[in-house]
């Protein structure tokens, strides 16, 4: 489309139209989206893997707001965008995190941390930039590894333990309600009255055995090698002792941009701000998923799809302007 040539492969210099830096759910979707357009592509991430913070982070958790599926495995999910991803045929570049992304002509050059060149002739950045550090609990960190966790990749590592959750957002609820069936006991900690997390996802807690704390806060976490036990705080100086083999600190994640900063973009909120074509200030440079940002922002991964289609018709103009913006419906191709 844009004059390069077809996909070369994962050697030491790649040419496509596209290049989608990002292989979570929004990039995922991307490829094969772009591919849909007549694109040639190339998908970069520093994980090892596809999938994102889904497979890093919760594969084993239901996702209960993506179109199409009453409740779906976060893997489940992650391998059927990769399955329809496929049939665009993208170039994976797993395990290169994008360094610089440089100006040349009326393409832009991008370099990853392994070394590899790929000139493409847009960017569609959809995460997979930087390293999202968990926010530590302030007390119990000689017990991570012996106890104390900030994600559970595995649900079956928990199996028959007394498990503390700590947090108030969706993930604190959503890791409660998995745990809930293969746990020996849960608890909900949470340091105010009032949740963060879906108002379905708090009734079902409150529906659940799941015991919930609140206003309380971990005190102390003890235990001779491995945790043992989890001393909560009230307001009012009360505290209760809980069993625990584990804790579940889920406070939610600081994203660390890293060489996005060095990119020349606006950003906002440390995300990239984006116009209503999904474009940021770099003409070639196209952002969508969590990582964007623009007046009336949500954060969903079916929202991400959206701005993922709304991106690639967009670059598909941008890159052959005879191609109409109106892509036609997929059922007639």
């Amino acid at each position: 489309m844009s004059g390069l040539p077809a996909a070369t492969g994962a050697g030491p210099d790649v040419s496509v139209d596209l290049l989608i830096i990002g292989a979570g759910p929004t990039g995922l979707y991307s490829a094969y989206y772009a591919g849909f357009r007549g694109m040639s592509v190339a998908v970069a991430d520093a994980l090892p893997e596809v999938g994102g913070q889904i497979t890093a982070l919760y594969p084993e958790k239901l996702v209960h707001d993506v179109a199409g599926f009453t409740a779906v495995r976060g893997q489940d999910l992650v391998d059927r965008l990769a399955e329809q991803a496929g049939q665009s045929n993208p170039v994976y570049l797993l395990g290169h995190g994008v360094t610089d992304l440089d100006d040349a002509g009326e393409h832009i050059v991008a370099t990853t941390d392994a070394g590899t060149r790929i000139t493409a002739g847009a960017v569609l950045v959809c995460g997979g930039i930087g390293n999202f550090v968990p926010r530590e609990l302030p007390v119990g960190s000689d017990y991570l590894g012996r106890g104390l966790r900030y994600f559970v990749p595995r649900l079956d590592e928990l199996t028959g333990q007394d498990v503390v959750v700590v947090g108030g957002g969706d993930s604190a609820l959503d890791w409660a309600l998995s745990l809930e069936p293969i746990a020996s006991s849960v608890t909900v900690v949470h340091r105010r009255t009032r949740f963060r997390a879906h108002e379905r996802t708090v009734e079902q807690v409150h529906s659940s055995s799941v015991r919930v704390l609140t206003p309380y806060e971990v005190e102390k976490i003890s235990g001779d090698g491995s945790m043992s036990e989890v001393v909560v705080a009230g307001p009012d100086g009360d505290r209760i002792s809980l069993s625990a083999q584990s804790v579940v600190a889920a406070l939610g994640f600081i994203a660390d941009l890293g060489p996005i900063e060095r990119w020349g973009l606006e950003l906002r909120r440390r995300r990239i701000l984006v116009d209503r074509t999904m474009r940021t200030s770099r003409e070639r440079v196209f952002a969508a998923g969590d990582i964007a940002d623009h007046d009336g922002k949500v954060s969903l991964i079916s929202i991400g799809f959206g701005e993922a289609a709304l991106a690639v018709n967009h670059i598909a103009s941008l890159l052959d302007p005879a191609r109409s913006l109106t892509p036609g419906h997929s059922s007639d191709a």
